[in-house]
């Protein structure tokens, strides 16, 4: 089968174990980039990739790449594209466009000249024209021109990745399931160690977590890809790829659990957990972790809400009692926080043992892992990435 380029693209930070994500999935060439990973594979591979990775946020597949030195290149080498191959004439495309060219500013003019390269050509071809959908496109197309060079890429997922498919409830500013899933594989958690998440909001750790354990594909609550629109869609290819994915799904072993001291959140999880089903594999508990008393050992994971009503001392306070919680009722475990706030969590009073820079959306953050000890454990390494 044909090999094709790829890119997966994902968040600042989780690049180099998307990497080994894709590796994993039987990709070659693997290249991390700046918020993504080049690649090589067929579209078997394409498919799998699609269905079954945790890290991606969409996964577009490169076309061509040509010198393009004016409006005329640019036109002639993009009508040259087999696009009959992906696009019906009854069907409807969207172009985006990037561009650092010098001559070719005008993202819009890019757009709108590739777009008639590309129902040109299908006209001459099909007899008739394609038309322009810019919400819910067959075909999306992303156009980038760099100052020598264009790219055309098609976006293979559509909807993206992160939107799984199995939250139906949500609370404010809940964190996204890439991101979920891209710091339990910072984290190392490999599904045998318990794990919890005291602050668990709507439960995203808590499904990724469940999902990763029991090789649950990211995908298997998604009811459509980008690439089932195109016109070479192999139904056959692509039932087979997700046979062999399910063929891979084992039964949860580690114990997850879950609290909240918000019992509408813990709502939404339940329902969430409904969906996923994953409902009866979960514990969770209506509880204010900074009032708990009973011990846990094993992996913790949180992001802590964030109430911008707070004042810096509520907020240090809050931060406080996180940490004096963690060392008295969370011993022998490997503690992992997210947080945007960079002063308050020097409140928390611990050591982190890692510090490692990710972003949520456009918002810096710190993933900080903190190894907490039955005993005092003196001079830890600090490791900052």
């Amino acid at each position: 089968m044909k090999e094709y380029k790829f890119i997966a693209k994902t968040f600042s930070g989780l690049e180099t174990e998307l990497a080994d994500e894709l590796i994993s999935l039987g990709a070659k060439d693997v290249k991390p980039l700046l918020r993504g990973v080049s690649f090589l594979g067929d579209i078997a591979l394409m498919y799998k990739v699609n269905y079954q990775s945790r890290l991606s946020l969409r996964i577009l597949m490169v076309l061509q790449s040509f010198p393009v030195k004016d409006e005329r290149d640019l036109y002639q080498n993009v009508n040259k594209i087999e696009w009959e191959r992906f696009l019906d004439p009854f069907g409807s495309l969207a172009v985006d466009a990037v561009s650092f060219h010098q001559k070719l500013k005008h993202t819009l003019f890019i757009s709108q000249l590739a777009k008639d390269a590309v129902v040109d050509r299908i006209r001459n071809k099909e007899g008739r024209r394609p038309s322009v959908d810019l919400i819910a496109p067959d075909l999306r197309i992303n156009l980038h021109l760099d100052q020598k060079e264009a790219t055309v890429t098609l976006d293979s997922s559509g909807t993206p990745l992160f939107k799984r498919g199995y939250r139906i409830g949500t609370i404010e500013a809940p964190i996204n399931e890439v991101l979920a899933a891209g710091l339990l594989a910072l984290s190392k958690w490999n599904g045998e160690k318990a794990l919890y998440d005291p602050m668990c909001g709507s439960g995203t750790f808590l499904i990724e977590a469940a999902m990763k354990a029991t090789n649950t594909p990211a995908g298997k609550f998604r009811q459509e890809f980008a690439f089932m629109k195109w016109q070479d869609f192999d139904e056959k290819l692509w039932n087979r790829v997700k046979m062999e994915i399910y063929q891979a799904v084992v039964p949860l072993k580690a114990v997850i659990k879950g609290s909240d001291i918000s019992r509408k959140s813990l709502s939404m999880t339940r329902r969430n957990l409904q969906e996923s089903g994953f409902a009866d594999q979960i514990l969770l508990e209506a509880r204010n972790f900074l009032k708990q008393e009973e011990n846990f050992s094993g992996t913790v994971i949180t992001n802590p809400p964030y109430n911008e009503r707070m004042s810096l001392e509520d907020m240090d306070a809050f931060y406080r009692n996180i940490g004096s919680t963690l060392k008295h009722t969370c011993i022998d475990s490997d503690v992992w926080i997210i947080t945007s706030n960079m002063e308050a969590v020097h409140a928390i009073g611990l050591r982190p043992a890692k510090k490692i820079k990710v972003f949520n959306g456009k918002l810096e953050c710190r993933f900080l892992k903190y190894e907490i000890y039955s005993g005092s454990k003196k001079n830890v390494p600090t490791n900052n990435k």
